[in-house]
């Protein structure tokens, strides 16, 4: 679809002043030094019990990370062309790398990747509404799919009441993403409940009435354009359930690097949502110290030895939070560089 170009100079999903190369090396650096002060302690130790790994299950479990990121950045694609928005892999990946960075990495990461993420589909050619439905379905379909992994894990340990737990969640998971598919396709339906949301906060701006009535129809008009094919949607949610189903594998091949092949499957997965379920709540950046501990103690209660648990977990992190952060941070400064020069030119 066609899309006017935005004429404003591109920025890179951060504050202003965070813009200059020095500063965001500055910070950067800054934040992971008291990170790494703060962890470093429990750092230590973990080093101190990661003996000498199998480096071919290291390269496997670094092909399985590097697939996880890939799959994310799919599922995004499949959900922007239901509208009908075609971009290349090779952005969409990108983009997934640098925000993902942004993220795992700055205290309140999660506003800076949104943001991130938002201007870059903007720059692919996506209208507002447009990229702003595939953000908010993608987190929904993310967030769904490891709700279900876990429940399945829960189900076959017997940890669940019974079935119908995970046909509760499952059922959740399915609603959830199809009313958010359904106000895409129908954005009448957002239509009075809006408009009055719209009258209060122009009240309490004190602004007229109608402020802004315009600029909510054209959203909604960009929104109609929105059709997602049944075939897209599902391969974006099975895309979901592969992106986290990979991070799994990743933990489980550190483990058999490690020397801890014999866990039992169910057991990994369980310590694996419970490990990103404690990474959803924003106490400190990249989950430093809560995620790690979530996950040692998730694979010592099915039946591993600590030091085992600690090496893997270690390992693991190196991959996952190490090699794939300092990845992204050089893709995001890449992307500043390209931009900073295109406009310059």
């Amino acid at each position: 679809m066609a899309v006017q170009q935005q004429t404003a100079r591109p920025t890179t999903g951060v504050p202003p002043w965070w813009r200059r190369g020095p500063a965001v090396a500055v910070i950067v650096v800054v934040v992971l030094g008291v990170e790494l002060m703060l962890g470093w302690s429990s750092l230590a130790g973990a080093l101190a019990q990661l003996r000498a790994p199998q480096w071919n299950w290291v390269a496997a479990a670094l092909a399985a990370e590097l697939a996880s990121m890939g799959t994310y950045a799919r599922m995004q694609r499949a959900l922007l062309r239901g509208a009908g928005t075609k971009v290349s892999m090779k952005k969409h990946v990108a983009t997934a790398y640098a925000a993902h960075s942004l993220s795992a990495t700055l205290p309140g990461g999660p506003v800076f990747s949104t943001t991130f993420n938002f201007q870059q589909l903007r720059r692919y050619g996506v209208s507002p509404a447009v990229a702003s439905w595939c953000i908010a379905l993608s987190g929904v379909l993310s967030a769904g799919a490891l709700v279900v992994i876990g429940a399945v894990g829960g189900l076959l340990a017997r940890h669940t009441g019974s079935w119908h737990t995970l046909v509760f969640y499952a059922v959740g998971a399915v609603v959830v993403a199809f009313g958010v598919r359904q106000l895409a396709e129908h954005p009448q339906l957002l239509d009075r409940p809006v408009r009055a949301l719209l009258g209060g906060v122009n009240r309490v701006r004190r602004r007229p009435p109608g402020h802004g009535h315009d600029r909510l129809l054209g959203f909604v008009g960009q929104l109609r354009e929105v059709r997602v094919h049944p075939a897209n949607f599902a391969l974006a949610v099975v895309l979901a359930l592969l992106n986290w189903l990979f991070d799994a594998l990743c933990l489980w091949l550190c483990c058999v690097a490690v020397g801890a092949g014999g866990i039992n499957p169910v057991a990994l997965v369980i310590a694996y949502c419970a490990g990103m379920a404690a990474a959803s709540v924003p106490i400190v950046p990249g989950g430093l110290g809560v995620v790690d501990a979530a996950l040692v103690l998730g694979l010592v209660a099915g039946g591993l030895a600590s030091g085992f648990a600690v090496a893997a977990v270690v390992l693991y992190r190196l991959i996952s939070f190490g090699f794939i952060i300092g990845l992204g941070w050089l893709v995001w400064l890449a992307i500043r560089y390209k931009y900073r020069h295109t406009v310059s030119a």
